[in-house]
């Protein structure tokens, strides 16, 4: 980048504003003190991510003001708001300027836009950009820092406006895992760890939402032992926040769901964190460093699965700045799987939260028809174990109207003095069933051919 000096030079040379209009508008920004829930939001906001940022967006008015537009007027992201503030703290340094001054700047001495200053801080903001491409980051990145920087002025009485639109594309691509990568994070994690994983994967949670579900979320199903586990997704907890929707978690994501609230309730989390009992606010998730019942923050699942991912050698090679295998990778293999499991695509963009032309008709279908659906497809991250000859023969029987469970139990009843030797009970036993089920499978085909040609002679007749 270019040196603090060349930037102040370039400042002089840009703005020739007087001290009193820059002391005037100073002013009149100052009357208009960061409002409490406006500092509330931005110490949220900083306090994990960059505390250092905080005394920067508090003290000064015209940070304060666009921090204030993004928690009444857009989604109170805490995220957008650490994004935006950190965007304009970095342009400010390159600058070399305040916040503030920089504002003020671009008014006239009758407090109206300054339409020369504009165009000299926009070509400023083009150089800006020359340099974070020399740095060699991301279309993405930049045109994020960019927009930042905009909605900064522009919430501030002033249109700042490139020449140019920004072409994003992807310049390092991230894959999805396979079951087997998923099973070897699991393996690896603890008990914590294989629920993040798990729901993740089987429940195509964005890592932002997960980190905010409750107890509430899943009590229902949980307690009642329904499976697959519905958890409706609030607007509120959702990125962007633009509406709800439903999704479902498999057997493998509630068997490690349950061990590890059984865990909490006995005391058994690292760290010696007291049991704990249970209500609907009670966060699913729980940050092990605090006795203090907090939620886990998306940079603790983040560095939880990244150390995961490392430790099974599963990172790849850095693409640009990044890796081939990301923590939000995960999230892609509930799309793939439930595609390959010839899932409507409708179906699964729903389930992930995404909006579609289609939304409200699959809405409108029901939770036990959304229900049914996942449940057919059989998404798993562990295979599953080949049916058995009884098993199969059981669904054929069951398809000709029959019920196997009664007519083995009936067989069983015809021979109660019947011994088999214990080692080799299990063989016998399920040979013994084969038979029997194909016995009973083969008479109601034979009843079914003859009742066919009967009601056939007797139509010739």
């Amino acid at each position: 980048m270019e040196t603090l000096n060349q930037n102040k030079a370039l400042q002089l040379q840009h703005h020739s504003l007087t001290h009193s209009t820059v002391a005037y508008q100073q002013t009149a920004q100052l009357s208009s003190p960061c409002p409490p829930d406006v500092e509330r939001f931005i110490r949220e906001a900083l306090t994990k991510r960059k505390p250092s940022l905080i005394q920067f967006a508090t003290t000064s008015p015209t940070v304060a003001t666009m921090v204030k537009y993004l928690k009444r007027h857009c989604s109170q992201s805490h995220s957008t708001a650490y994004l935006y503030t950190w965007s304009v703290h970095q342009y400010c340094r390159w600058c070399g300027a305040d916040p503030d001054q920089l504002i003020n700047e671009c008014f006239s001495e009758d407090s109206l836009p300054d339409q020369k200053a504009l165009l000299l801080e926009a070509r400023r903001l083009d150089d800006y950009v020359g340099a974070l491409q020399s740095e060699g980051y991301s279309p993405g990145h930049i045109a994020n820092c960019v927009k930042a920087v905009k909605t900064f002025f522009r919430v501030n009485g002033l249109s700042l406006a490139l020449p140019y639109k920004f072409r994003k594309y992807v310049v390092s691509r991230d894959r999805a895992p396979t079951p087997e990568e998923i099973a070897q994070l699991i393996d690896l994690a603890d008990v914590r760890g294989k629920v993040i994983v798990s729901m993740l994967a089987l429940g195509a949670f964005r890592i932002g939402t997960l980190c905010k579900l409750r107890y509430r979320h899943v009590r229902h199903d949980l307690e009642r032992g329904t499976a697959p586990v519905h958890i409706h997704v609030e607007a509120t907890i959702t990125k962007g926040k633009y509406h709800d929707y439903d999704t479902f978690i498999g057997k493998e994501a509630v068997d490690y769901l349950k061990a590890y609230l059984e865990a909490r309730r006995n005391g058994g989390l690292p760290n010696k964190i007291p049991p704990e009992s249970f209500d609907d606010e009670s966060p699913l998730i729980r940050d092990e460093h605090s006795k203090v019942v907090k939620l886990l923050t998306p940079s603790q699942v983040y560095n939880v699965l990244h150390r995961l991912m490392a430790q099974a050698g599963l990172l790849g090679s850095r693409v640009g700045r990044r890796y081939t295998m990301r923590p939000h990778s995960i999230r892609k293999f509930f799309r793939t799987q439930m595609a390959a499991l010839g899932v409507q695509t409708d179906y699964i963009e729903y389930m992930m939260g995404h909006t579609i032309s289609t939304y409200h008709d699959i809405q409108m279908k029901g939770i036990e028809f959304l229900r049914g659906v996942y449940a057919a497809s059989g998404l798993c991250v562990k295979p599953k174990t080949k049916p058995s000859r009884v098993e199969m023969l059981k669904e054929m029987v069951r398809a000709l109207g029959l019920n196997p469970e009664e007519i083995l139990t009936k067989k069983a009843l015809a021979m109660p003095h019947r011994t088999v030797i214990a080692a080799g009970r299990d063989e016998s036993q399920g040979q013994d069933h084969v038979d029997t089920l194909l016995k009973a499978l083969k008479q109601k085909l034979k009843q079914e051919l003859t009742e066919e040609t009967t009601d056939t002679t007797l139509k010739t007749v």
